[in-house]
């Protein structure tokens, strides 16, 4: 890097990728080619930078400008104003919605302020593809340290003390969950890697796998050691094309490195990774129906024990780590256990990275410490509520999770925190609400998703959540009964104490937590037959004020179903019984004469 007077660092994450950033890529390097500059500068696709709101994003060093929302068409121009003259593009420059003034160093802006980048430490700023970069990052470090004091319990204890738990969901002690499965002989053992992500909305494992694939390897192949395997396999799903091209390029490339395969630094100890491709069944997921996937049966999970450390891929020992989980492995071993297990609470360690999504105005992918609040991170790195709208409630956890009201925004983030709250951490997604949500048909949407990825195994599982399903359809549809209220608690806890797996025990939290916390909506849906929030369609009433219509018939003329009636330069009325809510007449209305009620 230090022979290049210009580093031009391009997102390159599925997002961005979306949004012409190859295109970006392929005009800079034609435009310093035409302008014989390809000595002085050098154009990197990375990772994600995790601003995704404001992408594409390209990063101009030494000077750390922050260039947002790039078109290919903005190419020249940076390249002839900043590259050339050495003036910045301020239009281009983020602006701070505060004072309107322009920030060209990330480091002073509000989305990345309160953030702390472990497991993303390397997303963003190298080139994912290339091993020497990681290695110049410390990479593989720690596997060379760990392999030189060949002492796998020491390394298992370093994990245990730094108080690393799984960032999976369930949030188990990763130091201990390795013990365990070294303490089971057996003439093989499986190191495996959860690659399947499956939460509506997270992104999490996917954005550190396209932006830094090698820390996967690495911590892999540590556990590998610990745990006495000499395989890995990773588990990701197919829907994941550019994270699964990385991965296999950073494989090869740790295969010829000498950082894979046999007697790896020397040593003794041999270990290699194999892909496994999903098919994107949320429900696979879970450790023992993933294990079941990769061995070609359906993916079904199984009663535990045995665990999968006893009996798990092919009946063999095998352990069971996802992707963000790994990445914090090698930091642990080259900073030190004191070093981690200061950060954070006293109970969970660390930082967590969220996918943040939603009506929020700074969408994208965070990475804090544990035990900051929702409302530094919906407010201060997530930049508060778009149009300037109230908050209403935050979905953590995924479908698994639940749904926290303004009383929670103080809450400290972390796993028992939010368990207490009544919802969970989950794999880390993060949905913001605003006024607009109806939280029932939240709450359906969420049992709509679970019910599509039941594996159908366990009966609870399989018919109590279409039961609740139908009771909430039921509910926003206007023929709810106060009864049918008391039928979805009652369902909702049977279904949590008698289902098989994670899935079915966790599903119906969305409901739960919406009764607890929105319990006045609910009653509004089943006696008022109203929603509060406008969105049940069902419940809408599109009505025309007789005082403002001024009877230009551009409603009726436009009503797919002929259900305005009028005459010209007269009052208009809409037939409710042939209306199907379709918002046309109000789109057609210059007048503002037509209202939902």
């Amino acid at each position: 890097m230090a022979n290049y007077k210009y580093h031009i660092l391009l997102c390159g994450g599925t997002g961005c990728t979306a949004s012409e950033s190859p295109k970006i890529k392929a005009n800079f390097e034609s435009i310093l080619a035409e302008k014989n500059l390809t000595d002085d500068v050098q154009v990197v696709a990375t990772g994600c930078f995790g601003f995704c709101e404001k992408g594409p994003i390209v990063k101009i060093l030494p000077d750390n400008t922050f260039y947002t929302q790039v078109k290919p068409e903005d190419c020249r121009e940076i390249v002839d104003e900043h590259i050339i003259k050495g003036r910045k593009v301020q239009r281009l420059l983020y602006e701070n919605p505060e004072d309107k003034a322009h920030i060209s160093d990330s480091k002073h802006m509000g989305f990345y302020k309160k953030q702390m980048r472990i497991a993303l430490r390397n997303c963003g700023f190298i080139d994912p593809e290339n091993i020497e970069e990681y290695i110049a990052r410390d990479g593989y470090k720690a596997l060379a340290t760990v392999l030189e004091q060949n002492d796998p319990m020491a390394t298992i204890d370093i994990m245990k003390k730094s108080g690393l738990r799984g960032r999976g969901g369930a949030g188990f002690p990763t130091g201990l969950k390795w013990e365990l499965c070294r303490k089971n002989e057996a003439d093989q053992k499986y190191m495996i890697c959860n690659a399947d992500e499956g939460d509506p909305g997270a992104f999490m494992d996917r954005s550190i796998l396209e932006g830094d694939p090698h820390t996967l390897i690495e911590a892999m192949a540590i556990g590998g050691f610990c745990i006495g395997a000499t395989k890995g396999l990773v588990y990701i799903r197919a829907e994941y094309p550019l994270a699964i091209h990385r991965l296999q390029v950073a494989i090869g490339q740790a295969r010829e490195y000498g950082l894979l395969g046999d007697n790896i630094f020397g040593t003794d100890f041999s270990f290699d990774i194999e892909l496994r491709y999903g098919a994107g069944a949320f429900v696979c997921g879970e450790e023992t129906a993933l294990i079941h996937s990769m061995e070609g049966k359906r993916g079904e999970p199984t009663f535990k024990p045995p665990f999968p450390a006893q009996e798990g891929y092919l009946k063999k020992p095998s352990n069971v780590n996802n992707v963000e989980t790994f990445a914090n492995v090698p930091v642990i071993i080259n900073k030190g256990w004191e070093w981690f297990s200061s950060i954070g609470t006293e109970k969970s360690k660390g930082t967590k990275v969220f996918a943040l999504a939603g009506q929020i105005n700074n969408v994208g992918l965070i990475e804090v410490p544990m035990g900051i609040t929702l409302r530094e991170v919906i407010y201060e790195i997530g930049g508060g509520i778009k149009g300037g709208k109230k908050f209403k409630a935050v979905q953590t956890g995924g479908p698994s999770g639940g749904c926290l009201t303004e009383k929670f925004l103080d809450t400290p983030i972390d796993y028992d925190n939010l368990i207490a709250a009544g919802s969970m951490m989950g794999s880390g997604g993060m949905i913001v609400m605003d006024e607009t949500s109806c939280m029932v048909s939240v709450a359906k949407f969420y049992l709509d998703f679970t019910v599509e990825e039941s594996c159908g195994k366990c009966t609870p599982c399989r018919i109590g959540n279409k039961r609740l399903y139908e009771l909430l359809d039921k509910i926003t549809k206007g023929q709810g009964t106060m009864d049918d209220l008391d039928q979805l608690r009652n369902l909702s806890r049977v279904i949590k104490d008698t289902a098989l797996c994670g899935l079915g025990q966790t599903s119906p939290n969305p409901v739960l937590s919406t009764i607890d916390n929105f319990w006045d909506e609910y009653v509004a849906h089943v006696k008022d037959k109203k929603c509060p929030a406008g969105q049940c369609k069902a419940l809408k009433q599109y009505v025309i004020d007789p005082e403002k219509c001024k009877g230009c018939t551009a409603c009726a003329r436009n009503c797919p179903v002929g259900a305005i009636k009028g005459t010209v330069k007269m009052p208009h009325e809409i037939n409710q019984e042939l209306c199907i809510k379709c918002g046309t007449c109000i789109e057609k209305c210059k007048f503002n004469a037509i209202s939902i009620i």
